[in-house]
């Protein structure tokens, strides 16, 4: 019988090749030869495939490699489930009570092991040995598809609870497992043809856990070396904690915290911790005398502008008198702004700023001299002078806000001990599962479209399409510096996202399959469709959340 042929598009050439042919078969012979990374997952018909799926039909085929965005989180994944393999496979089911990957660090997750184990280097070795062995393989990774409910009962069988509650509040009639060399889990988004791809990573013991390190999406030929945040690893841990507290660790616990009607309390004890938070480092601020100027930095919608307005309330309440400066009032005239690779203005860059002026003017106000402030006209693109002329006394302080604060080169001229500088992010607290981690930028890309529509007019799209752009702003001017801060200050609340779902996702449905963003946007849909809902209206108005949704009680 002759064998049906398919016509397939690749690589600016048609060719063709059987019936029933996988992606992964298609790209060893036409994508990987003439690349140097192999490609991780398809795109056929405009529409993502993993590459253990069959063409059956004429198609448009492309790839993504570890070097794209949609690529390494992929690698990413799969590298989760085979460290988890290979931890069971070592251990064995009935030494572990539970795997919990809890966030990532730099490029790598953090993961601490609960049950009858102690981690130590010997461990880690004949983990890392098992990965190896199973890299060396190529085992396939497995996808089949199961009923909901028998899945639910499956999830309790395997002793993953988070999961059984997960699912018991999706109305999805079916779930896709995934399974690799016996060991079979649920993940969230795609995953490699095989185990041969996951030849990078590294296994580092810290502190009650380890790191599984990878590459890192701009570097895909290299693990680089761990270099431990103690600051943030605190914090993040400090957030996961409070989480615990109230029961809600997982979107499955929120979920039936939501159910249960316990909305309400959820939103006066998240934002009681965070008022909390906000009081204590402005008693510290408050018992440093000799601190004159409160330098706040973070990465794109962390909230800042918020976190600034209720300082200042809590400065006040310690006797001090705040003023607020925003540091982009020193941005260089437009026709003075440094220019990136592209030829495009580079208004993330500290060259982007007047730090000569903004020196000398900080200076001179630390001297007790009245000084002009500036004003940064953002339609004619030119720094302005309006007679707000400001001299500091003995229990001003200056509340200064942008990107560079926490880069000491911004601030130079100023005495460290007259400094007390703030990182404020948004950093998750929840997890999907034990398994499926919730990426911090996931959450503040959410924030930032919703708000933009809301005060910009900005569609998701646009604000998807900019969104890689101002990533690489933070990695470069932001990012370096978070450790050298005073105190950090998560923004994150435990149920935002079930409020964020019901502004973000009529403004996700608008992008169509023809735009590139059409693929992050489904991710996100996917990814808010675990969430109950919350309603907005009963947030407090100086709530973080409101600078985002509105009806904030502050001018944000």
């Amino acid at each position: 019988m002759e064998q049906t042929m398919v016509s397939v598009h690749i690589e600016d050439k048609t060719v063709e090749v059987p019936y029933g042919t996988r992606l992964g078969e298609l790209a060893e012979k036409y994508y990987d030869t003439v690349h140097v990374h192999p490609a991780l997952l398809a795109r056929a018909n405009g529409k993502l495939r993993e590459l253990h799926k069959r063409i059956k039909k004429p198609c448009e085929v492309s790839f993504l490699s570890i070097e794209d965005s949609i690529g390494h989180k992929v690698y990413k994944r799969s590298m989760n489930l085979l460290f988890l393999r290979a931890v069971y496979h070592v251990l064995g089911r009935e030494r572990i009570e539970k795997v919990v990957l809890h966030f990532a660090i730099g490029d790598g997750f953090f993961y601490t092991i609960q049950g009858d184990v102690h981690i130590n280097q010997e461990l880690l070795d004949a983990v890392r040995e098992e990965m190896l062995r199973i890299v060396e393989q190529k085992l396939p990774v497995m996808k089949r598809s199961e009923n909901t409910a028998d899945a639910v009962e499956l999830f309790h069988q395997y002793g993953m609870y988070d999961k059984e509650k997960l699912f018991s509040y999706r109305r999805v009639s079916r779930v896709n497992l995934y399974c690799l060399d016996g060991f079979e889990d649920y993940f969230y988004g795609f995953m490699v043809w095989h185990t041969g791809y996951l030849k990078l990573f590294e296994l580092v013991p810290y502190e009650d856990g380890v790191v599984l390190l990878m590459p890192g999406e701009g570097s895909p030929d290299v693990v680089q070396p761990f270099k431990p945040s103690p600051k943030i690893f605190s914090t993040q841990r400090q957030a996961e904690d409070w989480a615990e507290r109230m029961g809600a660790s997982t979107v499955g616990e929120l979920n039936e915290q939501i159910s249960q009607g316990r909305g309400t309390e959820l939103y006066l004890v998240s934002e009681a911790l965070q008022e909390g938070k906000i009081s204590r480092i402005a008693e510290t601020i408050a018992g440093r005398r000799q601190v004159k100027f409160v330098m706040i930095a973070g990465p794109s919608s962390s909230g800042k502008t918020t976190f600034s307005r209720r300082l200042s309330v809590q400065l006040i309440a310690h006797g001090l008198h705040p003023h607020a400066i925003s540091a982009d009032n020193y941005f260089h005239n437009r026709c003075d702004t440094p220019r990136d690779e592209n030829g495009d203005y580079d208004f993330e860059c500290l060259g982007a700023v007047d730090t000569e002026q903004f020196n000398s003017d900080m200076t001179r106000l630390l001297n007790g001299e009245e000084v002009e402030l500036p004003t940064y006209n953002f339609l004619t693109g030119e720094r302005e002078y309006r007679g707000q002329r400001l001299k500091m006394g003995a229990g001003d302080v200056l509340v200064i806000e942008g990107i560079h604060c926490l880069n000491d080169a911004f601030s130079h001229a100023l005495p460290r001990e007259n400094k007390y500088k703030i990182y404020v992010s948004a950093l998750t607290q929840l997890n999907i599962d034990e398994h499926n981690r919730i990426p911090t930028t996931d959450g503040r890309l959410l924030r930032r479209i919703v708000r933009d529509n809301r005060t910009r007019g900005n569609t998701a799209k646009d604000t998807i399409a900019r969104w890689p752009s101002v990533r690489r702003g933070e990695e470069q001017n932001i990012f370096p510096y978070q450790e050298d801060a005073d105190a950090m200050f998560n923004s994150a609340l435990l149920y935002e996202l079930a409020v964020l779902k019901i502004h973000a996702q009529p403004l996700l449905f608008q992008i169509t399959k023809d735009d590139p963003e059409y693929d992050e946007a489904v991710r996100l849909l996917k990814f808010l469709d675990y969430f109950l809902t919350m309603p907005g209206e009963p947030v407090a108005k100086n709530s973080i959340l409101r600078e985002f949704i509105g009806g904030s009680c502050f001018d944000v």
